[in-house]
């Protein structure tokens, strides 16, 4: 086997533990409607990344953590404006926006 073949096939395995629970839907919704206020703390917003911030939130429990988000809490609009998703979506995005940055 080359050479050449070993090496790609050793960074593709490497890389794919860093990809494998990456969401394509999740990271568009986020794109779509979380974004604009967690990436920058707009409107006091806990950062995407910024886990400490999101400790406490994550702390109170899903259904509390899911009633915030479907009822609008503080200065975020009901379902934070992704109408379209579910209550495990929702969760998918909490976690997605409260794991730190690597």
């Amino acid at each position: 086997v080359p050479m050449m073949y070993r090496v790609v096939v050793a960074a593709a395995l490497l890389m794919s533990g860093s990809v494998a629970f990456a969401d394509p839907a999740i990271d568009a919704k986020y794109e779509r409607s979380c974004k604009l206020c967690h990436a920058t703390g707009l409107l006091n917003a806990p950062k995407t990344g910024d886990a400490a911030a999101w400790e406490a939130r994550l702390a109170q429990g899903d259904e509390v953590v899911l009633k915030h988000i479907k009822d609008g809490f503080n200065q975020m609009p009901p379902k934070g404006t992704c109408m379209d998703c579910t209550d495990e979506e929702f969760l998918a995005l909490t976690k997605k926006m409260a794991t730190a940055a690597q």
